[in-house]
């Protein structure tokens, strides 16, 4: 930048002293020398900045190179993290996809059958974007998996969690998590809402938006955590997802909506789960006409018989 700026000053002087000089240049050997030293200094200054502009080019070109591939394992050590088989017994089935918006994700989503025979499943989405937000989900995933496999009841899960959080991060750093347990035995849903989007419970003559819990992990030191019950029947279907769903399109002031969210997946809820999904991916595409602004995740849980399905 500094070379740039002294070329353009140099040939702002060298022009004004030609206009200056128009009727000396003819008959001034002195003033026709200046000139050609002038030019071939301005061309050398040049030629030194266009060398430097390739140097640095090659550098940008080779440190995008190295962030590109830092991402490419990061996500690949995330996509690890996510549940690789989904259960299909024990009175619940389900499909689930994440699909992050900056190569990375700071959504997450785990699904986990717990030794005593229950089902805990969970959503959350964590401030922020890019790096800071993966490694902080990744220790969230870490830290609920240890957790939930002592049979904490969803609020003390919550808390420990969150006193975790408050260890670990700033004050701006938080996450939202909707955390559940399903016992099959009693075909009743426990869970916490700690500050995320509801999940929709669609039954055949109910709709039920699951709000019960508290505030987002690591905010506040000792917050108290309400667990709310959901008693399941057969074919009830449960939307689970990040306000990257329900935010797209925001940019342009006209989100999808937690409303056109409901009336699709209504309208099509004896689908299979996959197909299901699948519509509701394409369709919040289309209408947020471009890449995903924000981490989209999207958990469907559906009541069935108890037992492994054919």
């Amino acid at each position: 930048m500094r070379d740039k700026i002294y070329l353009v000053i140099f040939l702002l002087v060298v022009g004004f002293l030609l206009y200056l000089g128009r009727d000396a240049i003819r008959s001034s050997v002195l003033v026709s020398w200046a000139l050609t030293f002038g030019g071939i200094t301005a061309v050398a200054i040049l030629i030194v900045s266009l060398y430097r502009f390739r140097i640095e080019l090659e550098a940008s070109r080779h440190e995008l190179a190295r962030k590109e591939a830092e991402i490419s394992v990061a996500l690949k050590v995330q996509e690890a993290l996510f549940p690789r088989q989904l259960p299909s017994d024990r009175g619940l089935q389900f499909s689930a996809v994440c699909i992050p918006a900056r190569g990375i994700s700071g959504d997450y989503y785990d699904i986990l059958s717990l030794p005593d025979g229950r089902i805990a499943f969970a959503v959350a989405d964590v401030s922020g974007k890019g790096i800071s937000a993966a490694i902080l989900m990744s220790n969230v995933q870490a830290l609920l998996r240890v957790i939930s496999t002592d049979g904490s009841a969803p609020h003390d899960v919550c808390k420990k969690l969150n006193d975790h959080l408050c260890q670990v991060t700033s004050a701006s750093q938080f996450v939202t998590l909707f955390y559940a347990h399903w016992d099959p035995a009693e075909c009743l849903m426990r869970y916490v809402n700690a500050g995320h989007n509801p999940p929709i419970l669609l039954g055949r003559t109910r709709t039920l938006s699951l709000d019960t819990g508290g505030v987002p992990l690591g905010i506040f030191a000792d917050p108290k955590f309400e667990t709310g019950e959901a008693r399941l029947e057969l074919e009830d279907l449960i939307v689970l997802y990040s306000d990257g769903i329900t935010e797209a399109g925001q940019s342009e002031d006209h989100d999808f909506g937690e409303e056109r969210l409901k009336t699709l997946v209504l309208s099509m809820r004896n689908l299979p789960l996959p197909e299901i999904q699948e519509k509701v991916m394409a369709a919040v595409r289309s209408w947020a006409g471009r890449e995903p602004e924000d981490d989209m995740t999207l958990v469907l849980v559906r009541a069935i018989e108890e037992g492994p399905q054919q």
